[in-house]
């Protein structure tokens, strides 16, 4: 039976446990790869990795696999997937534990797959949740401060991304975004193979393939790879890069042009990413945004659907609030400040809280508000009154904006409770009810 950490932190001083607990979590690492015999090594597993993104990309990754013939696993925030089986992810972890990530592996050798693609976080990888796994490829989206309390700062952060790097064999591939710009500290990390993509074009297996007549609208996003043209329903230009990692994975393992097309083609949009619940006759989005710079991406997407909105009319009304647990408290007045960088109405409200007080969150959200601001902005703890009370505001034209949940299914209370909760089903049921 495994010893939880918690346990363990009960029989020692603070300070003997803080040099046990680096120990506990690579020793777990090790037995769990033992346990199920190193089932990495008849794979080939490619990890994603970044501070946005992450999620999209696999999914993306998996379809072009898929069309390209090869039998292929997943492992995401959003679902786990082995061939033709999937089921959500409902852990609240998007790398779940050591044991369940090497069995997870295992039974992707034991259905036949040849691939299986991860998503790689920072907290795993602190955690060493990423060792004793072979990375054939390693995927990096983009960087941006996330996790600094965690972690003790950006720099620590950064490094923690890029161990999975450090730890690429010379015969594997990493796959950079070159537009970013940490670029250069991820392509100096390893010996492994390069690769690369960008609005500049894609560089992968030695081969240059250019990108270009990029268009990217309120319908879609549309680009030519050499001679191919690609068309996908998603939106935004980070889904665009997000499209192109996949698409340079696609190109490493040799898949055709025409079949990564195909495989782009099979994802019409992400669950709880930039999802519409209804266009007309004012917009209602659900997106996972939780960080300061996906929020102004976001934000910044959907006022641009419309040129007129760049005066706020039609407005933007907006649903954000905070996760607690101590988790990054630094970001929680600006995400207060880029809420009224964009939205005519700004509602706070509770998103999961764990051990905090739920108030004490939106209030260091509020702090970020200019006092000149702030009568624009109201708060409720019951997230659902939130959204019922933002619904009341939209006017034809407008859009309501509910970001930091997405597609979970759950908000996390004190004591670790788990209340059952979906952004998307909310807000369908108010939806109805003003009818």
């Amino acid at each position: 039976m495994q010893v939880s950490l918690k346990e363990i932190k009960k029989f020692f001083p603070k300070k003997v446990f803080l040099r046990l607990e680096p120990v506990y979590h690579f020793s777990l690492a090790f037995l769990a790869a033992v346990f199920y015999g190193f089932p990495s090594r008849r794979l080939k597993v490619i990890g994603v990795t970044g501070t946005k993104g992450k999620t999209s990309t696999v999914e993306l990754i998996h379809a072009i696999l898929e069309e390209g013939g090869f039998k292929t696993a997943s492992l995401s925030s959003l679902r786990f997937k082995v061939g033709d089986k999937e089921e959500k992810n409902t852990t609240k972890m998007t790398m779940p534990g050591r044991f369940f990530i090497q069995n997870f592996l295992h039974e992707a050798v034991k259905a036949g797959c040849t691939h299986v693609v991860l998503e790689v976080t920072s907290q795993g990888i602190k955690q060493f949740r990423h060792r004793f796994i072979r990375f054939d490829t390693a995927v990096m989206t983009n960087l941006a401060p996330e996790h600094l309390e965690s972690h003790g700062g950006l720099e620590r952060y950064l490094r923690a991304k890029l161990d999975l790097f450090w730890r690429l064999k010379p015969e594997a591939t990493e796959i950079v975004n070159r537009d970013d710009v940490l670029a250069a500290r991820f392509l100096a990390a390893t010996r492994a193979k390069k690769g690369l993509y960008g609005k500049g074009g894609i560089e992968i297996n030695g081969k240059l393939f250019p990108v270009k007549e990029v268009e990217i609208t309120q319908k879609g996003i549309g680009f030519e790879v050499g001679d191919m043209e690609f068309h996908s329903s998603m939106l935004g230009e980070f889904n665009f890069y997000n499209i192109l990692a996949a698409v340079s994975v696609g190109l490493r393992e040799h898949i055709s042009l025409e079949k990564i097309k195909e495989g782009i083609k099979k994802i019409s949009g992400i669950s709880g990413r930039l999802e519409f619940i209804q266009k007309e006759p004012f917009a209602v989005v659900v997106d996972y945004a939780h960080t300061p710079d996906s929020l102004r991406s976001v934000y910044g997407f959907l006022r641009d659907l419309n040129p007129k909105s760049y005066s706020l009319d039609p407005r933007l009304i907006c649903v954000l609030g905070a996760a607690g647990g101590g988790r990054d408290k630094w970001k929680r007045p600006e995400m207060g400040r880029i809420a009224v960088e964009f939205c005519s109405e700004i509602i706070l409200t509770n998103e999961d809280p764990y051990d905090e007080d739920p108030i004490a969150i939106i209030n260091d959200i509020f702090a970020g508000i200019p006092k000149e601001h702030q009568a624009k902005a109201k708060s409720y703890t019951d997230r659902r009154e939130a959204i019922y009370e933002s619904l009341k505001l939209a006017e034809v034209g407008d859009a309501v904006v509910i970001t930091g949940k997405g597609a979970e299914n759950c908000i996390m209370g004190s004591g670790g409770e788990k209340i059952p909760w979906d952004d998307r089903e909310v807000a369908r049921e108010e939806l109805k009810k003003q009818k």
